[in-house]
């Protein structure tokens, strides 16, 4: 059974291996990731009510294209601070929301493991 989290306690997250580089790079844009995942989680709330996502989520899906350009560009620039970072990100999403890539099919991914580690973070 399934333990209930209480107010004030930790939870364990763990990116996979083949993390979306977009994705990472939001992760690690994050000031405040706490806040900034408590704040998706209030609009899905706000939205869709209290619901079990993986029930509604797709196993595969490609909301996100990835592109190695981008993700060189952030690998070579110095990190932004402030506005800067806050208007990178807008610019960032509306490229990807409004040039979508035609007939793009991402690579496989591979099954995630799950060690021992994991088993213990979410008891």
């Amino acid at each position: 059974m399934k333990k209930t989290k209480l107010p004030g306690e930790n939870i364990s997250l763990k990116t996979k291996k083949s993390e979306d580089p977009l994705i990472m790079l939001w992760l690690n844009s994050q000031s405040n990731l706490m806040d900034s995942l408590r704040y998706l989680v209030e609009n899905e709330v706000a939205v869709n009510g209290v619901r079990n996502l993986q029930a509604f989520v797709p196993m595969e899906r490609n909301r996100l294209q990835s592109n190695s350009t981008l993700q060189q560009e952030s690998e070579s620039r110095p990190p932004l601070t402030g506005a800067q970072q806050v208007a990178a990100a807008i610019v960032e999403v509306s490229a990807a929301a409004n040039d979508p890539i035609p007939n793009h099919k991402s690579a496989p991914v591979a099954e995630e493991e799950i060690d021992d580690e994991d088993i213990e973070a979410w008891s």
